[in-house]
């Protein structure tokens, strides 16, 4: 959207970009249908949950419905969905199984993705047909002991040998999903590459390593709070020989295929996290409108009412969030890295809130095995974690947005000091006269949504006023500022969500759908939330507030200096 340029570039927001033809959608209600029948006739969530493990059987007759190569073209045994198809399949599993759902993901958004998008023609064809096919299971190797968000900190060494056939690979990954029974991995290593002065410099690289090349061994079954059907554990590798043929890409382009990895298949996250939270939905749903307190239904009072709105409005957001991203791919748009890392974040966030708020109007009986939300609740709570914790993901959404408008700032700087009359004039006026956002929103939603729209502008506006002063007052030194930076990428969040949620509603009002009014009204509430929480991020990342900040580091290194609690208990005095 361009927003930390202070500029509204919404070519990619508006028209919403959904767009199935009838091939398409036809295909997709033909896997639809199956696939919740298995969910609910064939797998068993419960006993996964219980056993922490889905049994081989059940896993094998999901892949007999082409589950497990959703994205792979047909020439390689895949199902040929696009991006869009995907995410509703996705978003079907997670509202049934988020363990399955995990099992899933790992296998093809992250595990074999790095040979779909980077791999050779030669290794497309060797591995992709028993990886999509669901013959074989693929891992995604990164995370180690010592290298968890950094994933440029890795350990685990590949040498090559001294006649270039091949690498030998030592380390170990922990945190693996599918991990215990995969038999394709993608693994991220060191190797030396030769420098141009002759020197020699440790990078990543990325290598497909199968456990039938020896060497690669497996720890148990981690015990875990949620998703405990799926498998994770550590992976041990002992000299194992790996072809240079099994190179993705290039040497010490590593970082650069798993950072690409990630941001192509983080669509899936907020697809599944749909998915949970129409579950959570139709259960509160179910509950309130059946339980009857003090002579009154639930859904009579006003707090039942507020919760069922805001779990309504997160819903709606997040869903339109993930068809936004999934059909901008479909598009062919080749940059949405900040607007995924937005979307992940939020609807893991949302999700975890939905159904938190689910279990509380169940009461006593929503912390029951029974209700079956206490488990959801447990699966939702690593999603916050999983690739790419959300602290980080708001740095980068911060960082990165700010890296252009730096780099934007430092040309018009540039400018104006060579003598550039135009580009002095044109800065002036945006101060003077309060900016220019250069596209409104206002211009492009259906009329019943013109209020909300307006509230997005001015959010939009005053964004790019904030990134400029923190820009000019903190320089490269904004890189320090995470106080700041956490607060200007929850406003980013929320106007994004803002801009994709009246792109949605607008859309529906377009093909006059007969939700339309309803979802106007969800639309609407949904912005006077959050453009009330993006603009009070905003004056509290332009106010700095650093004698809080200063409390802050103050209490924190008193306490972690002394090792405990520092403060007497008051019967002690």
């Amino acid at each position: 959207m361009n927003l930390f340029r202070g500029k509204a570039v919404l070519d990619q927001v508006f028209p919403y970009p959904l767009n199935l033809d009838s091939d398409r959608k036809e295909t997709l209600q033909m896997i639809i249908g199956p696939t919740e029948k298995f969910l609910q006739e064939v797998n068993n969530t419960d006993k996964n949950d219980e056993r922490a493990e889905i049994p081989r059987e059940v896993l094998n007759k999901f892949a007999e419905l082409g589950a497990f190569g959703a994205l792979v073209p047909p020439e390689y045994e895949g199902a040929g969905l696009n991006n869009s198809q995907m995410a509703k399949l996705a978003e079907i599993v997670g509202a049934y199984d988020l363990g399955l759902g995990v099992v899933m993901g790992a296998h093809q958004s992250i595990g074999y993705k790095g040979i779909l998008l980077y791999g050779s023609e030669e290794q497309k064809k060797k591995y992709l047909p028993d990886l999509a096919s669901g013959r074989k299971f693929a891992a995604f190797c990164l995370t180690e002991p010592s290298s968890g968000s950094d994933a440029n900190s890795i350990r685990s060494t590949a040498v090559k040998s001294a006649d270039g056939s091949h690498y030998v690979l030592n380390g170990g990954k922990i945190f693996i999903s599918n991990g215990g029974f995969a038999d394709v991995f993608t693994v991220f290593a060191q190797t030396p590459i030769k420098q141009a002065d002759g020197s020699t410099k440790n990078k990543v690289s990325a290598f497909i390593v199968e456990r039938g090349f020896g060497g690669v061994t497996n720890g148990p079954p981690e015990k875990k709070m949620g998703i405990k059907g799926s498998n994770t554990a550590t992976l041990n590798f002992d000299n194992v020989k790996i072809p240079a043929s099994n190179l993705i890409g290039q040497e010490g382009e590593g970082f650069k295929v798993a950072m690409n990895i990630l941001n192509n298949g983080r669509f899936g996250i907020p697809a599944a996290m749909t998915g949970a939270m129409k579950f959570c939905i139709q259960k509160t749903i179910e509950h309130v409108t059946q339980r009857t307190q003090f002579g009154k239904k639930l859904e009579e009072f006003g707090d039942v009412q507020e919760k069922v709105a805001m779990m309504l409005a997160r819903h709606y957001a997040t869903e339109s969030l993930v068809y936004m991203l999934a059909g901008n791919m479909d598009s062919g748009v080749m940059d949405y890295q900040i607007e995924a890392a937005a979307a992940k974040v939020f609807a893991s966030e949302c999700a975890w809130t939905v159904c938190d708020d689910a279990i509380q109007l169940y009461g006593g009986m929503g912390f029951m095995r029974e209700s079956q939300l206490e488990r959801v609740l447990r699966d939702l709570r690593i999603f916050r974690i999983f690739e790419g914790a959300n602290d980080v993901m708001r740095l980068f959404v911060s960082l990165t947005g700010m890296q252009h408008a730096g780099k934007h700032l430092a040309q018009v700087a540039k400018e104006i000091k060579s003598g550039g009359i135009a580009t002095l004039l044109s800065e002036l006026t945006k101060r003077v006269g309060g900016g220019n956002l250069g596209g409104s929103s206002s211009e492009l939603v259906d009329p019943s949504l013109k209020d909300a729209a307006a509230k997005l502008d001015a959010c939009m506006m005053e964004f790019g006023k904030t990134v400029e002063k923190l820009l000019i007052k903190h320089k490269k030194g904004i890189i320090d500022r995470q106080y700041e930076l956490a607060r200007v990428a929850n406003a980013f969040i929320n106007i994004y969500a803002m801009a994709v949620t009246l792109s949605r509603c607008t859309y529906s009002h377009k093909h006059k759908l007969s939700s339309a009014e309803h979802e106007t009204k969800i639309a609407n509430y949904f912005v006077e939330i959050a453009s009330r929480d993006a603009m009070s991020a905003l004056k509290v990342a332009q106010n700095g507030h650093d004698a809080e900040q200063a409390l802050i580091g103050s209490v924190a290194k008193e306490v972690l200096d002394n090792g405990g609690l520092v403060q007497k208990h008051p019967i002690d005095v």
